[in-house]
């Protein structure tokens, strides 16, 4: 069983794929709304620039923003639950929302704005998958107002079984798949649109252009990780330093810290020439 080297989950494929292929997109977002694909007249990608400039920054995030029949629509993937999730979704909602409005417009000429998460982690402690939500009062359930919406789709809580007229499973199952034979078990069943978004997954997958915006991108994550490793091991080692200090044993200070017993001698030696 061939792991696949990108999935539907790696942002810079998510984002090359459905904006070079909008017809795939609009069947997507109708899927995920829940919403007839013939009752979408008004379809636009608003963001559909992807400059090489920005993706080595580990702050650029690879969503892709649409307006559809009038409301603001916000879609992204996201694989790492950082522990603020919820809060990052309602922030950029509502700039979303915020920035829809116009000098000299009324609020309430303020479009629905809604967003929506594909996570590949457990957000919710219940069995469903997908989940919707609005402001309401917290005890009689009356709607504040309509105008805001998020929708969390967990893709470890998938169904095993998926049936080829289920189009949202069938959706979300291309963006769990993680091998080769996943794909091929979608494919085999025959769904046109399934087909095509296959297809296309190849397509963008084999191109310069996609190979050299992942590569920009996995250099940023790379970067961000030894950062992130530097600034923990230099942590570790003030630490070692100041229990040096006060005369801790070496072992003491490897069960503290982590750090080896070699580094640490070391910091001993450094101590004593200085």
């Amino acid at each position: 069983m061939r792991k696949l080297e990108y999935t539907f989950k790696t942002d810079t494929l998510f984002k090359m794929l459905f904006v070079q292929y909008p017809e795939l997109l609009k069947k997507l977002v109708a899927d995920l709304l829940g919403i007839p694909f013939q009752s979408i007249g008004q379809f636009v990608i608003r963001n559909p620039e992807m400059p090489p400039e920005n993706l080595g920054d580990k702050f650029c995030r690879l969503d892709i923003n649409m307006t559809v029949n009038g409301q603001r629509v916000d879609l992204e993937v996201q694989v790492c639950n950082e522990g603020d999730y919820p809060e990052r979704v309602m922030y950029y909602w509502a700039r979303e929302f915020s920035s829809a409005l116009m000098a000299g417009q009324g609020y309430s000429t303020l479009p629905h704005t809604i967003v929506i998460s594909i996570i590949d982690f457990i957000l919710f402690d219940c069995k469903e998958y997908d989940s919707f939500f609005q402001p309401l009062e917290v005890t009689r359930h009356t709607l504040l107002s309509d105008k805001m919406g998020f929708h969390f789709f967990e893709l470890p809580k998938l169904p095993d079984h998926v049936d080829e007229d289920d189009m949202l499973l069938l959706w979300l199952s291309l963006f769990k798949a993680e091998t080769e034979d996943e794909l091929e078990k979608i494919k085999e069943m025959e769904v046109p649109v399934m087909s095509q978004a296959i297809n296309a997954y190849y397509t963008i997958t084999a191109s310069s252009e996609f190979r050299e915006k992942e590569r920009l991108r996995a250099k940023a994550r790379h970067d961000e990780a030894q950062a992130l490793y530097n600034a923990d091991r230099n942590a570790k080692i003030g630490i070692a330093r100041n229990m040096i200090a006060d005369g801790e044993s070496i072992e003491k200070i490897v069960r503290y810290t982590g750090l080896t017993k070699e580094i640490i001698e070391n910091l001993e030696v450094k101590k004593l020439t200085e």
